[in-house]
Order: structure tokens, then sequence, then C-alpha cells
């Protein structure tokens, strides 16, 4: 059975747009000519077939076409994809048809994103930062580890050769304290003990 809603309070917005909040469920956010056709009122009852039909033949479309026109700027994640549309008001279940219109025609793919990702920084971040930052982007740590095997190839020695040329560190003359500064600052680029370790050992 399809659940009523009481309307408890419509508040305007920006650009023709009205905030329908109702009791037990999401708000939901329409244009005023919309408010008018479904017969939304404040202090009323909008029937559950009515709002069924407004999630369904409104609110699921207007988020697919923002979900394609936020993936035409620019890749994203699903994580990010579904902040964006959170904050653009959309209900769950919008926000959930339109992620999956979108993944289903592969306009979104997490897999796709973490490799464009990796193959774009591989030569600035350490393989542990990359995956420090795709974690913090929602891609999940399997899909990382799999794409960092299939696609990671830099050289990470050199990595650090390059940073410290670009320091002015010099390994025959740098004193205890310059070293130890030195190492902590590739412990915090990502770089392994052991990496950083035969590094600063070794002439280049």
């Amino acid at each position: 059975m399809e659940q009523d809603f009481f309307v408890t309070e419509i508040k305007k917005l920006a650009k023709g747009k009205y905030e329908v909040s109702l009791e037990g469920g999401e708000p939901l956010i329409l244009y005023g000519k919309e408010l008018s056709a479904y017969s939304i009122r404040e202090q009323a009852v909008l029937p559950g077939s009515v709002y069924e039909q407004i999630i369904r033949e409104v609110l699921s479309k207007r988020a697919t076409r923002r979900a394609m026109h936020l993936l035409e700027k620019m890749d994203r994640t699903e994580a990010d994809l579904r902040e964006k549309l959170r904050k653009n008001g959309y209900p769950q279940r919008c926000i959930d048809a339109a992620i999956e219109y979108v993944t289903g025609y592969h306009y979104l793919d997490d897999q796709r994103y973490a490799q464009n990702y990796i193959l774009f920084y591989q030569s600035k971040y350490s393989r542990r930062i990359l995956t420090q930052k795709l974690l913090q982007k929602g891609v999940d740590r399997q899909t990382i580890e799999e794409c960092m095997d299939e696609i990671y190839t830099s050289d990470e020695r050199a990595m650090i050769v390059k940073l410290l040329k670009k320091r002015g560190y010099d390994p025959e003359h740098a004193d205890i304290k310059e070293k130890q500064k030195t190492y902590a600052f590739l412990m915090r680029k990502g770089f392994s003990s052991s990496e950083i370790s035969a590094v600063m050992k070794q002439e280049w």
C-alpha cells in the first residue's frame, strides 16, 4: 500500500524552486508549476500515488539528467556523484535510479576512473599516496589494488632521487639532523622506509 504524506511546509528557494517538507519522508524540491500540477499545498495530504508519480516521472528523470551533466564536465566516482546529487536535494531513490542508469551505460565506472587517475598521477605520487587519494574519492580498495597491479609502473626510487635533488640533498655531506628531516619528508610523501633508506645511502 502506498504511503500518504502530510505537507508540513513549502519553502521558496532560488530560480523558481520550492522545497516541500513532508512528515515522515524526504523533502522534495519542485518548481512552482509542478506544485500547481500536482495540487501540492501546505498543511494538506500528498497522496502516495501522487508522491510515487513525482518520484518516478519527475525527480528520478531530473536526477539522471543532472548526473549526465555532471559526468559530461568531468569523470567522477560513484561516491562523488552520489554526494553531488544529494547536495542538489534529490531523494535517495532518485539518486539510486540515476546511478543505476549512468552505470548501466558505463558513463560512470569507478574502475575506469581509478585507471585514468593512476595513469595521470603516477609520476607525481607514490603508490601509497595514490591509494589513499582514491580511497578518499570513494573507490573501494579491491578496485584500487587491481588497477595498481595492472597499471602502476613508476620507478619509486627514481622519484625519490628526483625529490632529493630538488631539495638539494647531498648524501655525502648531510648531517644526522638533515638526514632525519629528509627521511620524514619522504615518508610523508608515501614512500616505504626500505626504498627511502636504500636511495639515501646510495650515490646518484
